[in-house]
């Protein structure tokens, strides 16, 4: 007997070039960047709007995250982008650093406050992370507990 339907057909598909993967790579992180460049315009729009008491990047954070909780967004749609920016995030430092070096006197009048509220930010950062991991931990443990629970 045979069979209508021949072996070519069960042929796997060729790989991509390798340029062509590494366009669409590039070509996904571009479009993940302007989406999440999107979502903090959407932010400062309704920031000034409304009159939100707080900067738009910190709004645009939290609808980010409301919208990946209800999962509206999925984190592997934006994932390449934000992979991105974090790596790159030094970049969005030098303004800062420049601003300071063609200022002295800034730094000369007000330097001990900035350097109080550098120091004060990072203990705030690392005793809010410390809390957080220890609440994420303790979550991840009662979940574990739960599903041997279940097993059992």
């Amino acid at each position: 007997m045979s069979s209508s339907i021949t072996s070519a057909s069960y042929a796997p598909a060729a790989p991509a070039s390798p340029w062509g993967q590494r366009v669409r790579q590039i070509a996904n992180v571009i479009v993940q960047v302007l989406a999440l460049s999107a979502l903090w315009l959407l932010a400062a729009w309704m920031q000034t709007r409304w009159h939100v008491p707080m900067p738009a990047s910190l709004l645009g954070l939290l609808l980010l995250t409301g919208l990946l909780f209800t999962g509206v967004v999925k984190t592997g749609w934006i994932r390449q982008g934000a992979n991105w920016l974090l790596s790159e995030m030094l970049l969005f430092f030098v303004p800062a650093v420049l601003a300071v070096v063609n200022h002295p006197e800034l730094l000369h009048s007000q330097g001990w406050r900035v350097c109080t509220v550098i120091g004060l930010s990072t203990v705030a950062v690392m005793v809010v992370t410390a809390f957080v991991v220890d609440v994420v931990y303790k979550f991840e443990l009662k979940l574990a507990r739960r599903r041997s629970n279940r097993h059992v």
